[in-house]
């Protein structure tokens, strides 16, 4: 496996990750939860150490853009299905709008 495929792969998980620690925080209850609580310790941590691991190789413009931009799509996507947050046109096309700035990002880097 290559250096950039390994860091594209480390930016997934990182991303995983942080969506993961990210819906944990909203079931943690203002962090007043021990398991969720642990969960969105270990999940931040786990994300910060891969996407450091990922800067190694990539650019920080392009993983910012692609970190932050799907993880706004995971996290809008778990609060649909797992929390019960409603999901409209609207949002979707807000979705699609960040998930076109990532391509676009990533193509001019």
């Amino acid at each position: 496996m290559t250096a950039t495929l390994l860091a594209y792969v480390t930016l997934t998980v990182a991303i995983f990750s942080e969506v993961i620690a990210t819906s944990a925080l909203k079931a943690s209850d203002g962090l007043t939860r021990l398991t969720p609580s642990a969960v969105v310790i270990a999940g931040y941590g786990l994300a910060f150490i891969l996407l450091a691991q990922t800067l190694r190789v990539l650019p920080v413009g392009m993983v910012y853009a692609i970190w932050a931009g799907l993880g706004v799509v995971g996290v809008a996507f778990v609060g649909t299905f797992f929390f019960g947050e409603a999901f409209s046109v609207v949002k979707a096309a807000g979705i699609a709008m960040i998930i076109g700035g990532v391509v676009v990002v990533h193509l001019a880097g």
